[in-house]
């Protein structure tokens, strides 16, 4: 199992039974792959769709069918297309039981950075501001660290997406709860050591007690 897919299966753990969900582009969208359909789970993206399912296997795609970054998706039964101002209406609104963003940076006080000026990482910040400070729960899922940096960090240096804390932080080496206290170690990835994770994290992690392997499903 690669890095993406190990993130996109742990957050998929947090997923609970008639949820909403926002997924972002990218690492986040592949969550919806790995939970049941059974659950009840309603994904949805700020570009109006709400009923997302996993990518259409090749030759099957529909160019109307997209999430946020444009890439194919495939649609559930009871699936609905709505315009944007309807779909902001439900993230300014406070009606998204979670949402599931990709990260460039988070500090020590749980804040998130992600995205950076135009042309340079990601193109602008998207509809994220809004999903950060209206979604009920607040999922980062990326990578522990990029070209030998990490991504977890005593204080952002890029700009910030909004002031509220996360949620939780789903990364290939951990799951990471940011409190009021700071980051605390709650699990850490099959075979990986807490010493690893500490020496890939430049932010201060708070360890308590024997931490646990994630679960996958």
């Amino acid at each position: 199992m690669d890095a993406k897919e190990l993130i996109a299966r742990r957050v998929a753990q947090e997923i609970r039974p008639g949820m909403l969900v926002n997924l972002g582009i990218g690492l986040p969208s592949l969550v919806a792959a790995f939970v049941p359909a059974g659950l009840g789970v309603f994904f949805q993206a700020e570009n109006g769709v709400i009923g997302l399912g996993a990518p259409p296997p090749e030759g099957m795609e529909d160019a109307h069918l997209t999430d946020a970054g444009g890439g194919f998706v495939s649609a559930v039964p009871g699936a609905a297309s709505i315009d944007s101002a309807m779909s902001f209406g439900l993230i300014r609104g406070g009606h998204l039981d979670m949402t599931v963003l990709g990260g460039l940076q988070v500090d020590e006080a749980g804040q998130l950075a992600n995205w950076k000026v135009p042309g340079a990482m990601v193109p602008g910040m998207g509809g994220a501001m809004d999903l950060v400070t209206g979604a009920a729960r607040v999922v980062v899922a990326m990578q522990h660290a990029a070209k030998g940096q990490s991504k977890i960090v005593p204080f952002c240096t890029l700009p910030l997406t909004a002031l509220r804390r996360v949620d939780l932080i789903v990364t290939d080496l951990a799951v990471i709860e940011p409190t009021a206290a700071g980051l605390l170690l709650r699990e850490r990835a099959p075979g990986v050591a807490v010493a690893d994770i500490l020496a890939a994290t430049e932010a201060a992690l708070i360890v308590t007690g024997e931490i646990p392997e994630m679960r996958l499903g």
